[in-house]
């Protein structure tokens, strides 16, 4: 499919009482279309995903047409959102432990290619932590430094290891057996099957590379 089609596919499934920040709605992407404004009606269709729970193939579709638009960053953000419909997301306030307290020295990717291990309460049949590893994602941050503060996206590997996750719960983040940092929860919202219909988790920011391998840690 052509990314006109896409694009035109993917409007058809944004309701026409959702609109951005700015009040545009899908209207506007229409008018967007009509002139091959491309990567506006893309950008303002995003927009629009953010602002309201959407199905899982609005993000197959625009990541597919950002991807024949070579927009890295779009694809990165469509691709990773499908990941959040289909595993869940939760978002948390994170700060990580300072170089001098933890292993690693240098800073983490915002956009997901990260994997760490989190203590979220579990142990194992012989009484020892048991981790759950989930993907992350920096809001509003191409990294985040040792010692860092922001708010983040957890893609968990297994959703059914965090379904007694709850908004006010401290987690803590693991790269190896020492504490990498610490963790509040802000949002929880389950798989797609399981998610209440609503309003879409909240973000700041997005952009980069999603989950592609259940891997604990990357550098």
């Amino acid at each position: 499919m052509d990314v006109v089609r896409l694009l035109e596919s993917a409007s058809l499934l944004v309701p026409e009482d959702i609109a951005t920040e700015n009040d545009l709605t899908v209207r506007d992407i229409w008018d967007h279309l009509a002139h091959d404004e491309w990567e506006i009606a893309l950008g303002l269709l995003e927009e629009l995903g953010d602002a309201r729970s959407l199905p899982l193939t609005f993000w197959e579709q625009l990541a597919e047409a950002a991807e024949q638009l070579r927009l890295e960053r779009s694809a990165a953000w469509c691709h990773w959102r499908c990941a959040e419909i289909r595993n869940g997301v939760i978002r948390a306030d994170l700060t990580l432990r300072p170089a001098a307290e933890a292993r690693r020295t240098t800073p983490i990717s915002g956009a997901g290619v990260l994997r760490p291990m989190w203590d979220i309460g579990h142990l194992s049949p012989t009484g020892e932590r048991a981790v759950s590893i989930a993907a992350l994602w920096v809001e509003g941050m191409p990294t985040l430094q040792p010692g860092g503060r922001a708010t983040v996206r957890l893609v968990p590997l297994t959703p059914s290891h965090w379904t007694h996750v709850q908004p006010g719960r401290r987690i803590t983040m693991h790269e190896d057996r020492t504490a990498a940092g610490t963790a509040v929860v802000l949002e929880v919202h389950g798989p797609a099957a399981t998610a209440r219909p609503g309003r879409s988790p909240s973000r700041s920011s997005h952009r980069e590379q999603p989950p592609r391998q259940d891997r604990a840690t990357g550098q």
